[in-house]
């Protein structure tokens, strides 16, 4: 039963974002890519919010065959769509906020394995003044 386990876990996974800090005036939108590889034909694919000395908190979790769920405090402004026959999960903030400012996370579970790859974007916000 290990090494089955193992063996199952072996098949490739990788998450990749953008290495590059995101500029966005307040009150504009955005998108973060995240394109991902895994063998699994019914990935689920998660955002998480980092902000400074935090935890990173749960925003969304994408798939194949459902709707997903979205964390209450991310429905409004937050979107993800799973496009797995481009390996991507773009997270669209709408009507950015500096509050929004932080480190995002995309991962990718493959739930048989208790494995995930993180990468990580850091989306910094700016008044529209300062612009």
């Amino acid at each position: 039963r290990q090494r089955l386990s193992k063996l199952w876990c072996r098949a490739e996974e990788n998450v990749r974002q953008s290495t590059e800090d995101v500029m966005v005036v307040e009150g504009q939108p955005t998108t973060l890519t995240c394109q991902f590889d895994t063998a699994d034909l019914s990935p689920n694919l998660f955002w998480y919010k980092q902000q400074t000395n935090s935890n990173p908190i749960f925003m969304l979790r994408r798939d194949m065959f459902s709707p997903g769920e979205t964390a209450t405090e991310f429905k409004e402004r937050f979107d993800a769509r799973l496009n797995v026959t481009a390996k991507s999960v773009p997270l669209m903030i709408q009507r950015v906020q500096l509050s929004d400012s932080a480190v995002y996370y995309c991962a990718l579970k493959k739930c048989d394995c208790y494995r995930r790859r993180i990468g990580n974007t850091e989306l910094s916000i700016q008044h529209q003044w300062c612009y």
